[in-house]
């Protein structure tokens, strides 16, 4: 039977002494073999001659410097071992010319990282404007997006990475940069990846990479408390009695939010066309959510109607409420919670409406996935952290339960 022929690879590294540095120092090159065939490439690191031992291709003793050059060097051999076991994966043959190619992203740059990022950006840029998707989820892109520049040129000293670059430990690298250099949270690290994920998901798809490097990347949201009003707070703020006509607005968006669970930027932007009679002969608020363009439809209860009815009228657009800016009505809220002695040690601002709306219905009784529709959750999870089990709701369960314990009795 005759032997298939394994390929022969190795990488070494070496000093390009022929060409000193003005700080004497020399540039280490790094060789590729494969079959025979050579192909040399740049670290883009440096070492005085004297410290590199020859016979290993390393950075001799143990002194900071040592260890970081060590480090990166053994970094870029990995990585290079990666790209050769992904090429023989999928191509089935693989020249020391085309390992340097991908390590370098000579040829695929045009679908590079940041690349297909900022053509993303820019279409995303475009719905933003025409009113589908939100300022603020296009400001996370573009934080994410000067992260990631800055990470790439720190880690590999260049502009932009080759998808094929990519990998687990790009992204293990790239979330340590940001909770250690960035002093980022969890939670806003988790956030950031979102939009990686995204990039990952158009080079899947366009063939430019074929397996996700986040497959064993493990993180989620640690749950938060989420600031909410209780029941009796709610009716203190429907019977608070304003002392002037702005105050009484913000309070009366704020309870809209409490009984719908618009947030701000959705009321403000609640036209009459987004009022409609459904199926049931009630009235309906139909509308897609701005930061997620899920659809959230909300049968309106009676404070809500009348709400409406009470600002007709009072717009010179189509819109249904004359809505301050948000920092206004947050420094209206602030005010109005004083009066009513409504105390927390957060400051509560006018989001807190919208997580009441999904604790007390929960609370209420109303099922989960009916509150998820209503507040256009694309995961049930997401809703799953409104539903705090307030005293109110354990106090419920317990009449229940209490009324069907009564007749036992103790022989």
């Amino acid at each position: 039977m005759k032997k298939v022929k394994r390929s022969t690879f190795k990488v070494l590294f070496y000093l390009k002494k022929n060409a000193p540095k003005k700080n004497g120092k020399v540039a280490i090159m790094g060789r590729i073999t494969i079959d025979n065939q050579v192909a040399q490439f740049s670290t883009k690191l440096e070492i005085l001659p004297q410290k590199w031992d020859l016979k290993y291709g390393r950075v001799t003793g143990k002194t900071e410097e040592a260890t970081q050059l060590n480090r990166k060097l053994e970094e870029i051999r990995s990585r290079m071992v990666t790209h050769y076991e992904e090429l023989m994966k999928y191509e089935g043959v693989v020249t020391a010319q085309k390992l340097k190619a991908t390590f370098l992203g000579i040829g695929v740059m045009e679908d590079s990282l940041l690349k297909v990022y900022e053509k993303f950006k820019e279409d995303f840029a475009l719905m933003v404007e025409k009113g589908v998707r939100s300022w603020r989820t296009l400001n996370k892109y573009e934080n994410v997006y000067t992260h990631l520049s800055e990470f790439i040129q720190y880690k590999y000293h260049r502009s932009d990475i080759s998808f094929k670059e990519l990998t687990e430990d790009f992204i293990n690298d790239f979330d340590f940069y940001l909770r250690v250099n960035k002093s980022l949270t969890h939670n806003t690290i988790w956030v950031y990846m979102m939009p990686l994920c995204k990039m990952v998901e158009i080079a899947i798809d366009k063939g430019i990479i074929y397996r996700n490097p986040f497959k064993n990347y493990i993180s989620s949201m640690e749950e938060k408390d989420r600031g909410y009003l209780l029941r009796e707070e709610v009716e203190t703020l429907l019977q608070y009695h304003p002392k002037s006509a702005s105050v009484e607005l913000v309070r009366d968006l704020f309870v809209f939010s409490c009984f719908t669970g618009f947030s701000y930027i959705d009321i403000k932007q609640l036209k009459k066309s987004h009022l409609q009679s459904f199926f049931d002969g009630n009235k309906w608020l139909i509308k897609r959510r701005q930061k997620s363009d899920v659809p959230c439809n909300v049968r309106l209860l009676d404070i809500a109607e009348k709400i409406i009815e009470k600002y007709d009228g009072t717009t010179r657009t189509d819109t249904l409420f004359p809505v301050p800016s948000n920092a206004n009505c947050n420094l209206l809220i602030k005010k109005m919670m004083k009066d009513c002695n409504i105390i927390r040690e957060k400051p509560i601002s006018f989001h807190w409406a919208r997580h009441t709306f999904g604790t007390l219905f929960l609370t209420e009784g109303v099922p989960l996935e009916s509150v998820s529709k209503m507040m256009g959750h694309k995961n049930i999870k997401t809703t799953q952290i409104y539903a705090k089990i307030t005293n109110e709701k354990i106090s419920k369960d317990m009449e229940i339960a209490a009324e069907r314990l009564k007749n036992l009795k103790i022989g």
